[in-house]
């Protein structure tokens, strides 16, 4: 294969949309995976994603469009997912074909539920895909801001470091720039606990919690993942780059950030179910909770925002008290 060959979006929402214009600036041709055959007839007639970033119009001539998973695979070589980690496992087991040929990134800031693991240790478990031929894609990024080509930046994580660099040239033009290092495990850990710590950002939020708070928060949030990080996965990395702080505070902060909106809601009193049916897209810190709390239980890092957060999702213990308990172990 000439990598990164043909490449292909694996998903149709606002991650995948933004993804697809980027690679597009840079590549003659995509394929694009969309599981919806009703989308991707919207997607032709209307030259834009009708769901998700519909500010974005495409040159269609320039994409080939699946809704069959397996023949999309069979037809391209580097595979870009961006589905939500919830569905991802739905998405692969329509998958007939191998993907021990392909190179896999993920964009997914998320871990499996129920396997309780990353996207690349489950790509290479279940379907044998090398490690030198998965990478991952990190922040600190929002889609809508690639829609309005504001300034961004990303990092390429892979343990082949030069296919990490080769793939660093597809994701740069002259709004966006990128750097690239082999910490897979470390961003996607990182990637998975900045959405845990920006719900309990949204949380404090909605109950009115100031900026000064947040500051607080936000040092005691990338101290508590430093640790997590550094415990399941030893490698030297500085937690200040911006893939990993960066990152965190993006998501903390952002208007766009689905986690704070999400952590928001909760902290104005609605309950977790009413504010997951009044989301219009998936908050993927609720499932990485869960997730990484029991990662913990092997581990046992001291990390009482996780703990605070699973109480208040999964334990459905008052918000109020168990904030204000929490932010009295602050410093």
């Amino acid at each position: 294969m000439n990598f990164p060959g043909k490449i292909a979006i694996m998903g149709g929402g606002s991650w995948a949309t933004a993804l697809a214009k980027i690679v597009l600036e840079n590549q003659d041709s995509i394929n694009w995976y969309m599981r919806r055959t009703e989308q991707i007839e919207d997607f032709k007639r209307m030259k834009h994603n009708p769901s998700y970033l519909s500010s974005i119009y495409f040159d269609i001539n320039k994409i080939r469009f699946f809704s069959d998973i397996n023949e999309i695979i069979r037809e391209s070589d580097t595979l870009i997912f961006a589905t939500p980690s919830p569905f991802l496992k739905q998405h692969l087991e329509k998958v007939s074909i191998s993907l021990k040929d392909k190179f896999i990134v993920s964009a997914i800031k998320g871990i499996v539920p129920d396997e309780n693991m990353l996207i690349a240790d489950y790509f290479t478990q279940y379907y044998e895909v090398p490690e030198n031929s998965i990478a991952i894609i990190g922040g600190p990024c929002h889609a809508e801001e690639i829609s309005f080509e504001r300034l961004s930046y990303l990092t390429l994580a892979c343990r082949d470091i030069e296919k990490a660099r080769i793939l660093s040239e597809i994701f740069k033009n002259s709004y966006l720039k990128s750097s690239c290092c082999e910490d897979v495990e470390g961003i996607e850990y990182a990637s998975v606990l900045k959405n845990v710590y920006s719900i309990v950002a949204g949380i404090c939020h909605g109950m009115k919690y100031g900026d000064n708070f947040q500051a607080v928060f936000i040092c005691n949030a990338i101290e508590e993942m430093r640790n997590f990080v550094h415990a399941v996965h030893g490698l030297a990395r500085d937690i200040t780059d911006s893939a990993y702080l960066g990152d965190l505070l993006v998501t903390a902060y952002s208007r766009f950030s689905r986690n704070r909106t999400f952590g928001t809601m909760i902290g104005k009193g609605y309950s977790v179910r009413t504010a997951q049916l009044e989301m219009e897209m998936i908050a993927e810190g609720y499932y990485g909770t869960k997730c990484i709390h029991e990662i913990n239980e092997k581990y046992q890092v001291n990390m009482p925002i996780l703990d605070a957060l699973y109480q208040i999702l999964y334990e459905r213990k008052s918000p109020v008290a168990v904030i204000k308990q929490l932010s009295d172990t602050f410093k």
